[in-house]
């Protein structure tokens, strides 16, 4: 038998084929894109790897029984057949996490608190203790999933979001989410093989995600918990050996990765970050105003940029994307700029054709991801006249 085991990384809006090639190049197998989700199959070795190393995946869920169910009574009586004292001891703390569109129960607080009490008492009857509940700090985190009458309980393996790399000390106003920033870059092709620069960098976050993933290294070597890590199966040494591997597997990146950012405390604050994610000899940051700079660099340059959009960071929308596109035409030939913005109607005033426009959510917000070609040259002026 091979030990492997199914399991279930989540993920962002349109970021299901990008998770899926990571889980490929990772080695997992039976690989299948959901929505929002893909599943995938490997060993208590490959699910370490999977929170070490993606990152596109918010959580990595591993399913311990799945069932239909028809009424409360039967749920409970799966819940209490699981072996939960084999899975963590009775000292640690637990919680249910419950999403369902079923007709079965009304409410989700409801299905939680059945599986307690099917857990609790399972664990009164094995060990003639119970374990308690704390739903902000569980040492184990238990997802429910309930469609129509199919159950699915997992352990959920990453405990907080695994956006929370570990590396972000400093955040600004506006913070991108690591895993939009990675699934983002991912998306506009970077592949390390050029310049890069990020010319509104706030906290940094892009031109981090950029290095990491330029040099290969594993999305979160700077995160020191996982939930995994409280399950009585840990496997300590396993770990150790697989954040070795994968360190092993470090490149070298031979370009230049440049921020830039108006506010000496988005600086500040961008430096300490890169310091702390031990990027700073691939990353410089300068205090800049985008619309008076060149292009930093010969050659081929990868631009990608959050700038505001007027929900939290207040600008004259029509004046400053104005400037951006404008600022890109006269300055920065060579160049494939990608930017992300909630302002749908601010995009019309750039005055430039994108060549790429995705969709996708900053938060809650949809977004754009759109692509400005910048030929060196008058190369096929066509392209960038104003809409």
């Amino acid at each position: 038998m091979s030990g492997n085991f199914k399991m279930l990384a989540k993920t962002l809006f349109g970021f299901e084929p990008i998770l899926a090639k990571e889980l490929r190049n990772l080695g997992a197998s039976n690989v299948k894109e959901g929505v929002r989700n893909v599943t995938f199959e490997g060993d208590t070795g490959f699910l370490y790897k999977a929170n070490l190393s993606l990152r596109t995946a918010l959580k990595v869920y591993k399913p311990v029984k799945e069932f239909r169910i028809s009424n409360e009574k039967q749920f409970y009586r799966e819940l209490f057949s699981i072996d939960w004292p084999s899975i963590f001891d009775v000292s640690q703390t637990f919680a249910f996490d419950t999403t369902m569109n079923t007709e079965l129960f009304n409410n989700s607080m409801f299905v939680s608190l059945k599986a307690k009490d099917a857990l609790v008492d399972r664990f009164r009857q094995d060990v003639k203790e119970r374990p308690n509940v704390d739903s902000q700090n569980a040492s184990v985190r238990i997802n429910i999933h309930i469609y129509e009458n199919q159950c699915t309980v997992s352990l959920d393996s990453s405990g907080s979001s695994l956006h929370q790399r570990g590396y972000k000390v400093e955040t600004n106003i506006a913070p991108i989410n690591e895993v939009l920033a990675a699934g983002l870059l991912l998306q506009s092709g970077w592949d390390g093989l050029t310049n890069l620069l990020d010319p509104m960098c706030g906290s940094g976050t892009f031109l981090i995600e950029a290095a990491m993933i330029a040099c290969n290294i594993p999305a979160n070597i700077n995160r020191e918990q996982y939930a995994f890590k409280n399950w009585l199966d840990y496997d300590e040494e396993l770990f150790l050996k697989i954040v070795d591997s994968s360190l092993n597997k470090v490149r070298e990146f031979r370009y230049k990765i440049i921020g830039y950012d108006k506010a000496p405390s988005a600086v500040r604050k961008a430096q300490t970050n890169v310091e702390h994610a031990n990027l700073d000899e691939y990353i410089s940051i300068e205090r800049k105003d985008f619309f008076r700079t060149e292009k930093p660099t010969e050659g081929k340059l990868h631009l990608v940029c959050n700038p505001p959009y007027g929900e939290r960071l207040n600008v004259e929308m029509e004046t400053f994307y104005g400037k951006i596109g404008d600022t890109l035409k006269q300055h920065y030939p060579g160049t494939d700029a990608w930017m992300i913005t909630a302002n749908l109607d601010a995009l019309k005033h750039v005055g430039l054709r994108p060549s790429r426009k995705i969709k996708t959510f900053n938060g809650k917000l949809e977004s754009r991801w759109v692509r400005y070609e910048m030929y060196e040259g008058s190369k096929k002026q066509k392209y960038q006249n104003k809409e």
